[in-house]
């Protein structure tokens, strides 16, 4: 490398200085001050009970609720999002910038303004119970219930499961779909042995865009489930805000957040083996 390619690669990694910053600034020092109240107690001195403390039964059970809403969040979110990524591209959708604009449109509202219409529709006296009614049935009851933050939490995330599926399915040849149909295999083998395992990359990413935030979303609860069901989330913002605990709040948020790395280590060795399965 020469003198001018020195200074071209020096001058280059300047522009670098900015992103690093970012960084600095808005995640490492925020986590280093979590961290910090984490392993001490209200008097400054270290201690590991604040992140202990998520194996207490109120927390473990909070934890294993919002692990049950975060799996099947996740879950419905997949099978929702092949089928109508696949029924945009047998119509000739995908490659339609409408069609985008159709899945990204919730997106571009409030979020909180988003729940809120859906506490309009799921609530007893709401659009859903009359439109029952209205039918000749009786009214159902999902208001304040698990079944209202699963539709929360899917409708918010589904988008982003079905973006990386999206990019992924469309950008499968065509070709390989029609020479494993002219080898006789039907639509259900077409599907687990070609677009499953092409769009499994997609898949990953969409799993841990949607897995994440549905394990730590406190709002959608807040909200739909009225106060009454807890997810760890709830507790970790009661922490901070109504019991006025750093520390707690912040072990606890620490303990998720391991719990949380373990979850994308696991779901990058899929994504790895995935490949791999791929190629070979």
């Amino acid at each position: 490398m020469n003198e001018n390619e020195i200074r071209v690669t020096n001058k280059r990694q300047w522009f670098s200085g900015p992103y690093i910053l970012w960084i600095i600034v808005f995640t490492v020092l925020p986590l280093g001050a979590i961290i910090r109240y984490a392993l001490t107690d209200q008097t400054g001195h270290f201690t590991f009970e604040n992140i202990l403390a998520m194996f207490s039964p109120v927390h473990i059970k909070a934890l294993w609720f919002s692990l049950k809403i975060a799996v099947g969040c996740t879950a419905f979110c997949i099978l929702l999002s092949y089928p109508m990524v696949l029924a945009m591209k047998h119509l000739g959708l995908g490659r339609k910038s409408f069609s985008l604009y159709i899945i990204i449109l919730p997106m571009w509202m409030n979020f909180i303004l988003r729940i809120l219409a859906w506490q309009m529709i799921l609530s007893n006296n709401g659009i859903l119970n009359l439109i029952i009614t209205k039918l000749g049935f009786e009214p159902v009851k999902i208001a304040n219930t698990s079944a209202a933050i699963m539709i929360g939490v899917v409708y918010d995330y589904l988008p982003y499961m079905m973006l990386p599926i999206y990019t992924a399915i469309m950008d499968i040849n065509e070709d390989l779909i029609e020479a494993a149909k002219d080898l006789g295999a039907d639509s259900f083998t077409v599907f687990f042995k070609v677009i499953l395992p092409l769009s499994f990359p997609g898949l990953v990413s969409g799993t841990v865009m949607v897995f994440i935030p549905s394990m730590t979303s406190f709002v959608v609860s807040d909200i739909l489930g009225g106060g009454k069901l807890q997810l760890i989330g709830n507790i970790i913002e009661q922490e901070f805000t109504t019991g006025n605990n750093w520390h707690m709040g912040a072990g606890l948020s620490v303990a998720l957040m391991f719990f949380v790395m373990i979850s994308m280590v696991f779901t990058g060795k899929k994504d790895v083996q995935g490949r791999e399965s791929v190629i070979w």
